[in-house]
């Protein structure tokens, strides 16, 4: 099969031959669909995370169940399914407690050391699948707990996008956050998740809806997927004081869903007495957060949100619902639709800021 393998850090994607293993127990053999482009990836390629390499890109993917293995009951041949990097054991304690978005337990769902690897090279030599799926190739091998079986009105290139930014977005309004109806939220970054966030927060019956980017067109994107308040901070003198104008004193809720460390310092600044900040974007490892001590006597707070709290296997079929009722808009989020071939192209676009989301649609 075909796949984006990465190489080295930092790197493009090379489009190689991969060899995928048959299913072992458990695991299950799915021919995808649909590939979303994701920030995360670009992180790799810039080398701002570290990962193993070398090793096949991608974890926002939907397809077609191809083959399953032993033990797997879950999912059958011809069925359609959203991977999710929110593979879960459901025997850890974060699990049990009702939180399988945060599993401590990866052991349980990966292949052991000592057998042979879900993807390798012709030659010889294994590859790492990112975030153990590898989504942006042919065919992806991954245990069962990492897919949801959703309906087959639901078409595979927009499910696709549900699989991660749609969830982490809409997710962190929904369960990280808890927005309240007739609230007060701001959304810094009018990106795949950002805009996922604005939806959320629309779907969840927020008063007023800021969107806060550097881009007209993606503020204008935020305005019919439901942004009330634009900032194009490229133009104000403070996001800050801009935010709280238009919000009357402070917002009830932000969310920043860039990953810079100036970004989420606004995101607490911009909050009312008793507000919440909630951090989506991947802030770089290494990096710190400086906040006044005195603003948490005004019952501020500051939290993070993994992949939107999720709790995917009934998260996802929920979005699939909003979007076939009209609720959740997706078509209008994918900017581009490529090839496999051209997944280097729509990178460069993401890293310009010229999209909200791009598809690698597989034939």
């Amino acid at each position: 099969m075909k796949a984006a393998v990465l190489n080295e850090q930092p790197g493009w994607l090379t489009i190689e031959d991969v060899v995928v293993d048959k299913p072992a127990p458990n695991e299950v053999l799915v021919r995808v669909v649909g590939a979303g482009l994701c920030h995360s990836d670009l992180h790799f390629m810039e080398g701002t995370f570290r990962m193993p390499l070398p090793a096949v890109l991608g974890h926002e993917s939907a397809g077609i169940v191809e083959q399953v293995g032993a033990d797997v009951t879950y999912c059958k041949p011809g069925d359609h399914v959203i991977c999710c990097v929110s593979i879960f054991c459901g025997q850890c304690r974060q699990c049990l407690s009702g939180h399988p978005n945060r599993c401590t337990n990866p052991a349980a769902t990966s292949r052991p050391a000592s057998a042979p690897p879900r993807l390798s090279r012709p030659g010889g030599g294994a590859l790492e699948q990112m975030a153990r799926l590898g989504g942006f190739a042919e065919l992806m091998l991954v245990h069962q707990n990492a897919l949801v079986t959703i309906t087959e009105e639901m078409p595979l290139d927009r499910a696709a996008l549900i699989g991660c930014g749609i969830t982490t977005g809409m997710g962190a309004v929904f369960r990280t956050a808890k927005v309240e109806p007739g609230s007060r939220v701001c959304v810094i970054g009018a990106g795949g998740i950002g805009l996922a966030a604005v939806q959320g927060a629309r779907i969840a019956g927020a008063g007023q809806v800021i969107v806060v980017d550097v881009n007209e067109t993606k503020l204008e994107l935020a305005r019919q997927l439901g942004g009330t308040d634009l900032v194009n901070a490229s133009v104000v003198d403070d996001v800050v004081t801009a935010v709280k104008e238009l919000s009357d004193g402070g917002v009830d809720y932000s969310f920043e869903a860039i990953g810079l460390k100036a970004t989420a310092e606004q995101a607490f600044n911009m909050l009312d007495v008793g507000g919440t900040a909630t951090v989506i974007g991947m802030v770089p490892s290494r990096q710190t957060l400086e906040i006044r001590g005195i603003d948490l006597l005004s019952e501020k707070k500051l939290q993070g949100s993994m992949m939107g709290s999720n709790q995917f296997r009934t998260d996802m079929p929920n979005m699939v619902r909003m979007y076939l009722d009209g609720r959740l808009k997706l078509d209008e989020m994918v900017s581009a639709r490529l090839a496999l071939g051209d997944i280097n192209d729509g990178y460069a676009a993401l890293k310009r800021g010229d999209v909200a989301r791009q598809v690698i649609v597989f034939d």
